[in-house]
Order: structure tokens, then C-alpha cells, then sequence
């Protein structure tokens, strides 16, 4: 008995020695972002560069089949990490290009290569699944993920349903480039976001190859599949515009559609140089969905838009796809900024201008009901109670007003110069509330903001002055 008790430190000697070469639980990467309302989306331990999607859809049995390969890098040591995927079936997950352990767990996917993957390395997973891809109802009620139309379907993506259609790491704070293939019957199309490297019929199929080379959050990658009339064109500038349309609302968008190009040079112009290499639209008649989405370089309208949804859609090309906010609590950020451009547009064309709007919902007098004017004040915008309140009212028009407020501060050339050098500071990158906040505080240091966050982004209630 006296000889073995020296064994019982060595033993816990050796354990601490497997934890610090990667045998303990510190080396799998966590299971979500720590989103403060998603907190399961997203995943920790490593950063994704690239998206390399290979799908097929059979719109009539509603079956995707997939192939999915992530490039990423480690942010740690890792002996298993996370994928978000919502229901579909896996048939194999490889680790650069060995056969990998893999389990299910809600929209958690684990994947346990064979040997730990060191700190600061790439990597490439490789994921084949099949199945119906599911339609996600969010917290609002609102419908998102892979939404059947009447000709194919429809995958939208904000905030969560991405990961019904493909596994990721579903959170707006890890974006990628993209390669999106894929294959329909002869006779549909397939619409994603970039632009179209290639188009090819063979066997009865069209297989359609997008290629999206700045940095995309997931929620913004999007699929359209089926009947549409197509359109190429360019801006004045030279820059390539494609837009698919439902032929039903082909009369009825053709109009407004037929606007970008003025749109685009009015946005530049206001927020500075675009940050993608194409733009266009998507009109369909989704039937799970009644709103438009941000879908990069592609916006996606479910019917006809007037000019102002169109020029909202197009304004979060700079805020929201190129400046993403950091969490779902950001997303004032996004809608804010959308929103005033608007406002902005209707003020240039000669209609309300944008202190008309803000006084008119400030007095309540904007929307037809009393209950939609007091909806305005539920909440500061920079802090949404909860999930099913992130697209609420005061995220738009109470973030609008914080806008507008900054402008009414530091003037129109201070204004526009922050406008343009925040797009810019954080092109193509991720920022929260903080990060602006200082941000206009050292664009114009001889002002005082305080009033303006105390009472208008994070203060509760209608503030006692406009």
C-alpha cells in the first residue's frame, strides 16, 4: 500500500499534461458566439475564409442534395468544433480529406478530426448532406431558411436560417468569400449572389456557378430557384447589374428595377465608393415570406418594390453586408443607417425632408395608428429586449433618429464625412454600437454627444425634447 501511494500525483501529473496537449475539453471549440439572443448560432475555435457550396434541388420532391467544403483557420488548439446545421442528413464529414467523427445535437454539428488541429493552421472540412431543407419560424413569427415557392424556392437567411440549407458557422461576426454551384431541371434557374462564372446544360439539368469574392456574412447568402426573367445591364460606371424577376411581377417591377443604376450613383455619391463588384435584384412571390432582405449584391424583394425599398435594400450594401454588426444587438447599425437613406432620398427628390420625418414621428403623426406611433418608443434601439424584437420599430425609425440627431449636431459636411469614413473604417468587416459611438466622437471631438446616447439610443421611452 505504501509503495502506491506516489502514484495517485503522477497520475494527476499525467492528466494535466494530456489537458495541455489538446486531451481535454479547452481544445474543442465552443458551440456558440455568445450572441446575446442567439447565443447557439455561430461557433467558437475558428475563423472560416471560404465557402465552397455544391448544391442540387429537385423542386418537385423538395430534396437538396449538398456538398459543402469550409476553408478555415484555427483561433486554438482543436480536437473537435461546432457546424450549425439545421435538420438535413449527414452522410460524411472529412478533415482534410480524412474521414472525421461527426454527431448530431439540435442545429449543432460536432466534428472530431482524427488528430488535433494545431493553433494558427487552415483547414478544410468537407460536409455531404442530403434531405428537405427546413423553414425556420423565428422568434417574431417571421418565416426564413429554405422557403418553397411555386416553382422552386427561396433561402433566406437573417438572422438564422442559413444554416438550413448548408453548415457553417452561422453568425454575421465570421464572414467569407463564396462559391455557391448549383444544379436545377433544364428550364429553372439559379440565382445567388456575386457574380454568375458559369452556366451549363447537360442531361436535362442547368447548373448555375456564383462566385462571391468579398467577405459575406451567412444570413446574407442567399439561393433563388426558379422561373425567372433575367436582365443584364451596367451602371454608368461600368458596374455589372443582374436581376432575376418572377415573370408575374415582371410589368410591375420593371419600373422601379429599371432605377438602379440612378439609385447606385445617388448611394455613392451620399455613402461613398460601392463595396462589392456587381449589383442587382430578386422579385419573387415567396409564399412563407412578406418581406424584402439585404441578400448581398442581390437584394431580395417577395413582389414588386417602390422606389424607397429599393433604395433601403441597396443602402445596406455599405450598412450591414460590407460594416456587419458584431452581434444581433447591433443591428440598429444595419436598419438605422437603411432607414435614413430613405429619408435622405426623399428629402433629395424634392419630397419631406429628413427633420419633416423625424418631427412627424417624434409628435406621432407618421403612421396611421396611434398604437404603430407609440411603437416607436418601446424600446432604445441600441438594446432590443430580445430576440423577437430585433426587427422592431425602434430599430428602424428610433435608429433613424439617432442618425438624424448626429447630423443635426455636427452639420451636413461633418455629417456626410462620417456617413462615408465609417463605411470605410470598417469595410468589409464586423462593428458594434461602441465602435460608433467612438467613432463619431472622434470625428467631431468639440461636440457632446452624451445627450444624444443618454436619450435617443439608449435611453427609455419618448425623450422630453425632438
Amino acid at each position: 500500500m505504501s509503495r502506491s501511494a506516489p502514484l495517485v500525483p503522477l497520475l494527476l501529473l499525467l492528466a494535466l499534461a494530456l489537458t495541455a496537449c489538446g486531451g481535454g475539453a479547452r481544445t474543442t471549440g465552443a458551440e456558440g458566439a455568445d450572441d446575446p439572443y442567439f447565443p447557439k448560432s455561430g461557433n467558437g475555435g475558428y475563423d472560416v475564409t471560404h465557402y465552397d457550396l455544391t448544391l442540387a434541388y429537385d423542386p418537385a420532391a423538395r430534396r437538396l442534395t449538398g456538398k459543402a467544403e469550409i476553408e478555415a483557420r484555427t483561433e486554438q488548439d482543436l480536437s473537435a468544433f461546432h457546424l450549425d446545421l439545421a435538420g438535413l442528413k449527414v452522410e460524411s464529414v472529412d478533415v482534410d480529406g480524412r474521414s472525421a467523427g461527426f454527431s448530431r445535437d439540435g442545429q449543432e454539428l460536432t466534428v472530431r478530426p482524427r488528430d488535433v488541429l494545431d493553433e494558427d493552421r487552415s483547414f478544410r472540412t468537407t460536409v455531404r448532406y442530403s434531405g428537405v431543407p427546413e423553414t425556420i419560424t423565428d422568434p417574431d413569427g417571421s418565416r426564413e431558411g429554405w422557403l418553397r415557392t411555386a416553382d422552386g424556392a427561396l433561402a433566406l437567411g437573417e438572422p438564422t436560417g442559413s444554416m438550413a440549407w448548408f453548415p457553417g458557422n452561422h453568425h454575421p461576426s465570421d464572414k467569407a468569400a463564396y462559391d455557391i454551384t448549383v444544379s436545377v431541371p433544364e428550364g429553372l434557374k439559379a440565382v445567388s449572389n456575386g457574380e454568375l462564372r458559369r452556366e451549363e446544360t447537360k442531361r436535362g439539368r442547368t447548373t448555375f456557378a456564383w462566385h462571391m469574392a468579398d467577405p459575406m456574412a451567412t444570413y446574407a447568402a442567399t439561393v433563388a430557384i426558379g422561373d425567372y426573367d433575367t436582365r443584364r445591364s451596367r451602371t454608368a460606371d461600368g458596374l455589372p447589374v443582374y436581376v432575376a424577376v418572377d415573370p408575374d411581377q415582371s410589368r410591375a417591377s420593371a419600373k422601379v428595377l429599371g432605377r438602379i443604376p440612378e439609385v447606385m450613383e445617388w448611394a455613392e455619391l451620399n455613402f461613398g465608393p460601392y463595396p462589392f463588384s456587381s449589383t442587382g435584384a430578386i422579385v419573387d412571390r415567396v409564399h412563407d415570406s412578406g418581406y424584402a432582405l439585404e441578400t448581398q449584391t442581390r437584394p431580395v424583394f417577395p413582389g414588386a418594390p417602390d422606389t424607397e425599398l429599393l433604395v433601403h435594400e441597396l443602402a445596406h450594401q455599405w450598412y450591414g453586408n460590407s460594416v456587419t454588426p458584431k452581434t444581433w444587438r447591433d443591428m440598429w447599425l444595419s436598419e438605422g443607417f437603411a432607414t435614413y437613406a430613405e429619408w435622405l432620398w426623399r428629402e433629395d427628390r424634392g419630397g419631406d425632408t429628413a427633420q419633416d420625418t423625424f418631427d412627424a414621428l417624434y409628435e406621432g403623426d407618421y403612421y396611421e395608428t396611434a398604437s404603430d406611433n407609440e411603437a416607436v418608443w418601446a424600446f432604445p434601439p441600441a438594446e432590443p429586449p430580445d430576440a423577437a424584437s430585433i426587427s422592431d420599430t425602434p430599430v428602424y425609425d428610433r435608429g433613424a433618429m439617432v442618425i438624424h440627431k448626429i447630423r443635426e449636431t455636427v452639420g451636413d459636411d461633418t455629417f456626410y464625412d462620417i456617413v462615408q469614413g465609417w463605411a470605410t473604417a470598417h469595410r468589409h468587416g464586423n462593428a458594434d454600437t461602441d465602435d460608433f459611438t467612438t467613432y463619431v466622437e472622434k470625428a467631431a471631438p468639440d461636440k457632446d454627444f452624451s445627450g444624444i446616447w443618454d436619450d435617443w439610443l439608449y435611453g427609455d421611452g419618448r425623450p422630453s425634447s425632438p
